[in-house]
């Protein structure tokens, strides 16, 4: 079973939106059928063509794109629309793609506020509609193994979280050199509250949560603008207090020079720990008290890496996997999802996907960071 796919966003010269197609593509079960890829009607035109599509199903606007194709016969229109905007084109287009009767796959941050998340929210809720943001982080196998060990208590009480995402990318000014990428990441009006936090720390938050299952409560942040002239953070820490005594400690900077995209997180329990680097996402490190280290491996089979974390390996061990195929779980998982759904079955929960609340957590997140940073004091979350 394919399901169809509209896009918005993602045309020629993103980096996200050829991500999206080819992770959609990964498993033959999601099939491009119209979008809208610019506000460029040229570019949009020029990209829909490229990536397969005829001119009548390539449109110049992301409104006329969804009246036109919700009022297509069910067999001709999309089952989900895909998000690959700017965070400032997020909100409106997911919510009148949901009120026009699809469901919605959406790049982080969900939008620019908590209270837009909870609209997005309560629409869903309304039209009952299936929702994925694309933290793709999640979909590592050894991401999934990490979770799974936390959650089964094999590393006794968890005590202390440590996660960092470092890029160097921005240590100059690239916003003002033609860099695209730059130019709306370094834009308040097209970013949101937060530059790097908003870019990179919602993922290293939204990873921490994840694996951990346990919700922060309250955090104290620094945000920090080295590039002089910038308008947005490119650099932040973070105190966390997750609930039941865990503490955490985030760091992201878009300003460590020569740091490529250095995503890493460690967790501490009572008797053990472990390590997990996204640069090198195969291996999951395990320190243990009382017996020698272990290390698991993506693809090595259900004995060793178990269950959930071997349904989302798609190669034998040693062949390497990365954040290509990390992506496609998502829209692999997230097409299971459609599938139960429209056979009126529940979600098998292996075949989990970052969903709306965690959407909503990362708004949260944000609010709360920049709240904290501007007031040099705790904030709630």
């Amino acid at each position: 079973m394919k399901f169809k796919m509209a896009m918005i966003g993602g045309g020629l010269g993103s980096f996200i939106g050829p991500v999206h197609l080819m992770a959609a593509r990964m498993d033959n079960m999601v099939e491009l059928t119209a979008g809208v890829f610019s506000s460029d009607p040229e570019i949009s035109r020029r990209s829909g063509l490229e990536y397969g599509l005829t001119e009548q199903r390539v449109y110049s606007s992301w409104q006329n794109m969804i009246e036109s194709e919700s009022r297509l016969p069910d067999h001709e229109r999309p089952d989900f629309v895909c998000i690959a905007t700017p965070n400032h084109l997020h909100y409106e287009p997911v919510l009148a793609s949901i009120r026009a009767g699809f469901h919605v796959l959406c790049d982080k941050p969900l939008c620019l506020t908590v209270k837009e998340a909870h609209e997005i929210h309560n629409a869903l809720v309304k039209h009952d509609k299936l929702f994925c943001i694309t933290h793709n982080y999640t979909g590592y196998p050894m991401v999934k193994k990490a979770r799974e060990m936390v959650g089964k208590g094999e590393l006794g009480m968890i005590r202390r979280v440590v996660v960092e995402y470092l890029q160097g990318w921005l240590s100059e000014k690239e916003e003002e050199k033609g860099n695209k990428q730059a130019e709306w990441r370094a834009d308040p009006a097209k970013a949101g509250i937060a530059g790097c936090m908003g870019d990179i720390g919602t993922h290293a938050f939204q990873l921490s949560e994840y694996i951990t299952n346990s919700k922060v409560i309250k955090l104290y942040s620094q945000l920090n603008i080295f590039v002089e002239g910038r308008r947005l953070d490119d650099d932040g820490n973070v105190i966390l207090n997750f609930e039941d005594g865990i503490r955490g400690i985030l760091s992201a900077s878009q300003v460590a020079l020569g740091e490529e995209n250095s995503f890493s997180i460690r967790i501490y329990g009572s008797k053990g720990s472990l390590s997990w680097r996204q640069m090198e996402p195969n291996s999951l490190l395990v320190r243990w008290k009382d017996r020698p280290f272990q290390v698991y491996r993506t693809g090595a089979g259900s004995e060793s890496a178990g269950e959930t974390a071997y349904k989302h390996s798609r190669l034998p061990a040693g062949h390497p996997e990365g954040f290509i195929e990390a992506f496609a779980n998502l829209y692999r998982n997230f097409a299971l999802h459609l599938k139960a759904y429209r056979e009126g079955k529940p979600q098998n929960a292996t075949y989990d996907y970052p969903g709306i609340e965690d959407g909503i957590r990362g708004m949260q997140f944000l609010e709360a960071v920049v709240r904290s940073s501007k007031e040099k004091r705790w904030a709630e979350i």
